[in-house]
């Protein structure tokens, strides 16, 4: 390809961008399609000879989009968000465009200083001003790192030397409620999922039971294991379960375990001051995560891992052969030492040009409204004789079943669904099948919420 050709076609996505963002009230928000409808359309094998731009976009157009779940539907309202800002996108065609690799100072300083930056303006922006930060591409990653700086101060910051054979027993410490990257963090560490210790939880947002947590570190300690750290979470993917945050974290300290803090989701509306009082205590956290690329509108990957002593992390993750290093550069950054891959995207400049276009008070709105649409839809469910709200709001996320059963309701969310005016997705709490709702999109209205009320109401009759 040509740059002229480049060029034509760029403009021609431009336009296509925005004509679908325009029309995405006029699609189901997740195809109609069964397991094997793309990959029948597709060749099996690559072409010999270059084809014409135009041929394969068309293609796209005909194959690849109908397959397509449109994650910045105004009426997705499953899992959780991922917002894709308009000013985002614009900054990943730069980032695309310069196609820079990241991973150390010298090899793009502005890179790595905007990045200083930006994890300055988001602490700032939700309340953590003396944390340092790096951008990691997920929560999941994040987390990871977070588990092997346990392990290692665990283990005195010899077990990347000589592995865990004959090391003693690590525990890690969470409530039922968070993520299964916990899960994972454990098998990739090596620490393993039996040494995933899950301690009740209790109250209206089924938290850690600090007391419980104190008991089993000293039942751990007594059994002849070493309790090596604690995670947190606030807003948990299932119900938003949230811990106790401060309490917890004084027995983790009473015990010097390290502390995470797993506030993927929910961490971004800590941008709005009264809803702090679900993490009150977080600064006092060893490390702790939250994505921007979820709520805040901040492109896909994005994840803001802060950190109240780097050293930890550098020393855990941190491998300087002679190529890597940075000679005459002295008090530089090199965040490839605080992540897990060596190669790091250019994921800041996004978060600059998001920030500076809407200004933290826009995405505080955002928030407070997506909160408020949230609760009135729950609001008026609750009034609806067939369903019972099984978990009352989180934020904007709440959950909800139909009263003739775990199959009812389960037959309730395949309906609503290939409806495909909206879109939800499934859990469970307090033993029962319920429907999850989370209110999140950036283009979504008040009308969007008054949709999703008909549409449950009416499939639920």
């Amino acid at each position: 390809m040509d740059w002229d050709t480049f060029e034509h076609w760029s403009l021609e996505f431009a336009r296509w961008s925005r004509r679908y963002r325009e029309s995405l009230r006029d699609r189901p928000v997740r195809p109609p399609l069964h397991p094997g409808a793309t990959l029948a359309q597709l060749p099996a094998t690559p072409p010999e000879q270059g084809e014409d731009m135009a041929t394969i976009f068309a293609d796209f157009e005909k194959i690849i989009l109908p397959g397509m779940t449109h994650w910045q539907h105004p009426r997705f309202f499953a899992y959780f968000p991922a917002n894709a800002a308009p000013a985002s996108v614009l900054a990943e065609q730069l980032a695309n465009a310069m196609a820079a690799q990241c991973m150390l100072w010298q090899t793009s300083p502005a890179a790595t200083e905007l990045e200083t930056r930006m994890m300055e303006w988001l602490g700032q922006a939700v309340g953590l001003p003396n944390m340092s930060g790096v951008i990691q591409d997920s929560a999941s990653s994040a987390t990871l790192a977070a588990v092997l700086v346990m392990r290692e101060r665990a283990l005195d910051f010899q077990g990347n030397r000589t592995g865990l054979a004959g090391a003693p027993r690590l525990r890690i410490y969470c409530s039922d409620g968070v993520h299964s990257s916990i899960d994972r963090a454990l098998w990739v560490s090596g620490i393993g999922t039996d040494n995933l210790v899950r301690v009740p939880a209790t109250g209206p947002l089924a938290g850690m039971d600090p007391p419980a947590l104190a008991q089993a570190i000293a039942r751990d300690r007594a059994a002849g294991h070493t309790p090596a750290g604690v995670i947190l979470s606030v807003g948990g993917t299932a119900i938003g379960a949230t811990d106790p945050i401060a309490a917890c974290i004084e027995v983790a300290k009473q015990a010097d375990l390290y502390t995470h803090i797993d506030a993927a989701w929910a961490g971004s509306a800590m941008i709005c001051p009264e809803f702090r009082h679900y993490w009150t205590g977080a600064e006092g956290a060893d490390s702790l995560v939250f994505n921007p690329h979820k709520w805040l509108g901040a492109q896909f990957d994005c994840a803001a891992h802060f950190v109240a002593d780097p050293d930890s992390l550098r020393r855990t993750l941190a491998i300087n052969p002679d190529f890597l290093q940075t000679p005459g550069a002295e008090g530089s950054v090199d965040y490839s030492e605080w992540s897990i891959p060596l190669g790091r995207r250019f994921r800041a400049l996004k978060l600059w040009f998001l920030l500076r276009v809407e200004g933290v008070e826009v995405l505080r709105t955002m928030i407070r409204t997506h909160v408020t649409w949230a609760k009135g839809l729950h609001d008026r469910l609750a009034a609806l004789p067939q369903i019972t709200i099984q978990t009352a709001p989180m934020l904007s996320l709440f959950t909800f079943r139909h009263n003739e059963g775990d199959a009812a309701t389960a037959d309730l969310l395949n309906r609503i669904n290939a409806d495909g005016r909206i879109y939800l997705t499934q859990t469970t709490a307090t033993g029962h099948t319920v429907i999850r709702f989370q209110a999140g999109s950036f283009e979504m209205t008040q009308a969007d919420a008054d949709t999703a009320y008909d549409v449950i109401a009416e499939l639920s009759a």
